[in-house]
């Protein structure tokens, strides 16, 4: 199969590309929802607080979100399949070794090297899925891979939660990192990274400018930037603690949780994702602020969708709400890459991801851990409810960044 890596590339593979990816993206997303999925038995096994517990999230959050803006970065000077079979290796084998803490520092340092792994795939794979995919198709293409990122955080908390049910809260983290190690063996014979356009690119002779700086030259990119990092400071403060929520407040065991908490809002956003892809792509070819629309859409409902919640007393109004919430969200997460690159050049496409998802990751470390504190006067549906403030502010930004972005479009070279 080496020597099929070395012919060109067949006509369709830019949609195998997009199944490739697709496994590496949900292991990536499961991988970080065990955590979620076992907070009850943790907190019991090592003795530790809610707090300690949002600790150990921000930790992650801000890891990531540091080394995502570095390894974004080196994946616009590498060879971008490297770059995603190394990750994929890293986080699962530090996913497998999370059973050997035994305390709260061992788990937060381990849970800091999971953090490493997983930061080095999501700008790489997702500008190397635009390298192969046409303007007109992205958001559709990238949309089908962000599904798996609602796959993995619904099932793998799903199933995290049944295996540490049955058999404590080590085994969902050996279990993912084994399915880890087989993926890696698919791709390593499959991935490439050749794609015509990506190909040209290099071979051009014109002078190579510093990706970083095209970012912070580019006010569209920019409010992107801040747009991404409230509104995923807001959804991973629900998506984070709507476990501990339906266990302490619902009284649920933790399978259950999950299937009221993150399975609730996986499904939701696993089919919006695909609607927020293809409205994008329809509205984008009529207006180069189409995506920005479908941006602002998606995040208004999303905040609609939380201010009920204190008045939520039960398990299906729970649910609902939580599904309400992740469809705006998802209609966002649909489009916001494909936006981000339609604004940059193919040489700074990592970059730019890496740096807003690093913005994204430093606001969901914030909220994180303030969630659980402000709950503790308020409790936690109070909380919930507050988000919506964060996603109010994100409205505001892309509607006011339309024109940034129109600008910055008519500057691209070439036809979009």
């Amino acid at each position: 199969m080496t020597r099929w890596l070395r012919k060109p590339a067949p006509a369709h593979y830019p949609w195998i590309l997009i199944g490739l990816l697709w496994m590496v993206s949900f292991l990536n997303s499961a991988d970080r929802a065990i955590l979620n999925a076992v907070k009850p038995l943790l907190r019991d096994a090592f003795a530790i607080t809610d707090i300690q517990l949002g600790v150990v999230d921000t930790v992650f959050f801000w890891t990531y979100a540091v080394c995502a803006f570095l390894f974004g970065r080196i994946g616009d000077s590498v060879r971008r399949r490297n770059m995603v079979l190394f990750g994929l290796l890293f986080w699962s084998m530090a996913t497998g070794f999370m059973p050997v803490a035994t305390g709260f520092a061992m788990l937060l340092g381990m849970r800091t090297l999971v953090a490493i792994g997983e930061s080095t795939y999501y700008p790489t794979a997702t500008a190397l899925i635009s390298s192969w995919h046409r303007p007109a198709m992205r958001s559709r293409a990238l949309a089908i891979h962000q599904t798996a990122v609602f796959a993995g955080g619904g099932i793998g908390a799903w199933a995290a939660g049944g295996l540490a049910d049955a058999y404590g809260w080590s085994m969902p983290f050996i279990v993912f990192a084994l399915l880890g190690g087989v993926v890696f063996g698919l791709l390593i014979f499959t991935l490439r990274d050749d794609a015509p356009a990506a190909a040209a690119a290099q071979a051009s002779d014109a002078p190579k400018e510093e990706p970083l700086r095209i970012i912070l030259a580019n006010p569209a990119a920019l409010t992107l930037c801040a747009a991404f990092c409230l509104a995923t400071a807001a959804s991973s403060a629900v998506l984070n603690w709507c476990n501990t929520y339906a266990h302490d407040v619902l009284g649920l065991n933790l399978a259950d949780s999950a299937l009221v908490g993150p399975v609730m809002i996986t499904s939701a956003g696993f089919v919006s994702v695909l609607v927020g892809g293809w409205l994008s792509d329809k509205l984008a070819a009529k207006s180069v602020t189409g995506r920005m629309t479908v941006l602002a859409l998606g995040l208004g409902i999303a905040g609609l969708s939380l201010l009920p919640f204190p008045w939520a007393r039960s398990v299906l109004t729970v649910g609902a709400l939580l599904f309400a919430t992740s469809f705006g969200k998802g209609l966002f997460d649909g489009c916001i890459y494909a936006a981000m690159h339609d604004v940059m050049p193919d040489s700074a496409r990592a970059t730019a991801a890496g740096l807003m998802t690093m913005m994204g990751f430093l606001g969901a470390g914030i909220s994180t851990v303030a969630l659980p504190a402000i709950a503790v006067h308020t409790g936690l549906a109070a909380g919930f409810a507050m988000m919506a403030g964060l996603y109010a502010l994100a409205v505001i930004a892309l509607l006011a960044g339309r024109p940034l972005v129109r600008r910055a479009i008519a500057l691209m070279e070439g036809p979009r």
